[in-house]
């Protein structure tokens, strides 16, 4: 099982939002970068990610599941945008900011302290497991 971070600006789709869509889920689509198209054309069903809510809290606040592989995204007839479809799985009891992260040594080269922008990225084991622990979640 691989580990990736997803983020989403609140007011664009919410983590209650993606909460509603229940065990059908929803496709991540809109995603116009060409790096983070390849991380989602990397997942796999079952998958791992933090939802991350940018621009506004810029905090992880919950955890989603890759529930259908990447397929062309349906937002747009340009065939080199995919797109994957998650599920919401469990809150964080206690969300994570991103000054948290970037004040913690253990995270220093975690890719959302280092590079911001970009939308989905992977996330490794080890900081998985140590920001679940910290939100209060079993990893």
């Amino acid at each position: 099982m691989n580990f990736w971070l997803f983020k989403s600006e609140p007011d664009a789709w919410s983590w209650d939002q993606q909460v509603a869509k229940g065990a059908e889920g929803e496709e991540w689509h809109g995603v116009r970068n060409y790096q983070a198209r390849n991380n989602m054309r990397a997942m796999k069903i079952g998958d791992r990610g933090f939802f991350y809510h940018s621009n506004i809290g810029k905090e992880i606040v919950g955890i989603v599941e890759v529930c259908r592989e990447s397929q062309p995204d349906s937002t747009t007839d340009d065939p080199r945008w995919d797109c994957v479809m998650i599920r919401a799985v469990q809150p964080m009891l206690r969300p994570i900011t991103l000054e948290e992260c970037k004040a913690i040594p253990d995270l220093k080269d975690m890719v959302l302290v280092n590079n911001t922008r970009l939308s989905v990225q992977p996330v490794s084991a080890e900081e998985w497991s140590f920001l679940c622990r910290l939100g209060g979640v079993d990893p």
